[in-house]
């Protein structure tokens, strides 16, 4: 099955849908208008049902097919923007200040909602497909939320499935891999508290810049000597803070950032190095030294059969030599990872082609992948749900 004909009808319908959203992007739970313009459009296909509240401000629509007390898969889609200054010059352009859609969660929700458009027409089904629109992907766990309200056992999901798009990978391609497939996403700060004093008699006072100096590079042992060079970890400074004047020095330093691994013993092992190495150094110098470490979203894990059926699924859109079955995780995160451990299911990535990256304030999702997703989506809702 290449892409779908009606998905290719669709794309210009799907197109404005993107684009409207596009324009009034929301941050985290925030996303009133866009959960309300997807509840809207799910009510205008015949979805059987449409439940809006879930996980705060989550969405889900359920489309019964032929038999509806077969089973039933789910399929998201997440909703958030980012905290960005949108400078695309795009006509369809972010029109709030300091906020876009950077990540393309624009066109995920476009996307899914032509898949459910397209199957709540159809229904070539037996069972059932839950729709799910998330919020807060972005740092706020919306995932969980989901989760935690019940939603799996609310309707029934024995299966889930989450795509993304892919600036880099070309347009029509896909990516996926069992295991591993995106990162825990930690963060820790660290505050080191000296003693301060005139910058000029250094010799009377406990240096807490210098001390944090030190701990910033030995973090980096972590990676090179702590943990086996076969596994992946990321340990990445990303703040510092210390002092106000050139001739003063401060009584602390405060310094922060993330950890990013692909296995439970490697994140465990990651945080505990950080406070051995931090408290090893605060003492060598007469120093005192507090550590934060917050456990975010888990490693992305895709589960080995839902994979194949994704892989499958994305094969009959693509065709041979368009999939990539083996691809290397990322080191960046996604809390679709509490669904995935909630239920098992795979999370694919679709080609955004020769595009800014993610996270990018020139970053546009590519409305020419939209038939490709909407296809894939179907194949895979007809062919699980069909077997």
């Amino acid at each position: 099955m290449p892409i779908l004909n009606r998905a290719a009808e669709l794309q210009d319908e799907v197109t404005a849908w993107r684009r409207q959203i596009h324009e009034y992007p929301e941050l985290l739970f925030d996303v009133v208008k866009t959960a309300a313009f997807v509840a809207e459009k799910l009510k205008e296909f015949g979805c059987d049902e449409v439940v809006t509240g879930i996980g705060r401000t989550g969405v889900v629509g359920l489309i019964r097919g032929s038999n509806a007390a077969e089973r039933t898969i789910g399929l998201r889609a997440d909703m958030d923007a980012l905290p960005l200054t949108e400078v695309t010059g795009k006509p369809w352009a972010s029109t709030v200040p300091g906020k876009m859609h950077a990540c393309g969660h624009d066109g995920h929700t476009a996307m899914l909602l032509g898949a459910a458009k397209y199957l709540a027409e159809t229904r070539n089904f037996t069972g059932n497909v839950a729709v799910i629109f998330q919020p807060a992907e972005e740092g706020g766990g919306g995932g969980n939320l989901m989760v935690k309200d019940g939603m799996m056992e609310r309707f029934g999901i024995e299966e889930v499935y989450g795509l993304h798009n892919l600036p880099g990978l070309p347009v029509g391609e896909f990516a996926i891999r069992r295991g591993p497939i995106m990162a825990s996403t930690d963060e820790f700060s660290v505050t080191v508290t000296g003693r301060g004093g005139h910058a000029a008699m250094p010799h009377k006072t406990i240096d807490p810049v210098a001390i944090a100096v030190q701990m910033v590079s030995n973090l980096q042992l972590i990676a090179s000597r702590n943990v086996d060079p076969l596994q992946s970890v990321v340990v990445s400074v990303t703040k510092f803070h210390a002092g106000q004047a050139s001739n003063i020095i401060p009584d602390t330093a405060t310094f922060g950032g993330t950890v990013r691994t692909l296995k439970p013993e490697v994140r465990d092992q990651a945080e505990t190095r950080i406070r051995e190495i931090t408290s090893g150094l605060a003492a060598a110098h007469g120093a005192t030294v507090s550590v934060n470490y917050a456990r975010n979203y888990p490693v992305t894990v895709n589960h080995p059969a839902e994979t194949g059926h994704a892989l499958e699924a994305a094969l009959a859109v693509a065709g041979e030599g368009k999939v990539d079955g083996d691809t290397d995780p990322m080191m960046g995160g996604e809390d679709f990872s509490y669904m995935l451990n909630a239920r098992p299911g795979a999370f694919i990535f679709l080609g955004n082609g020769d595009t800014a990256g993610l996270h990018n304030p020139n970053y546009d999702f590519n409305d020419e992948i939209i038939p490709h997703g909407i296809s894939y989506w179907v194949k895979l809702a007809e062919s699980r749900l069909n077997q």
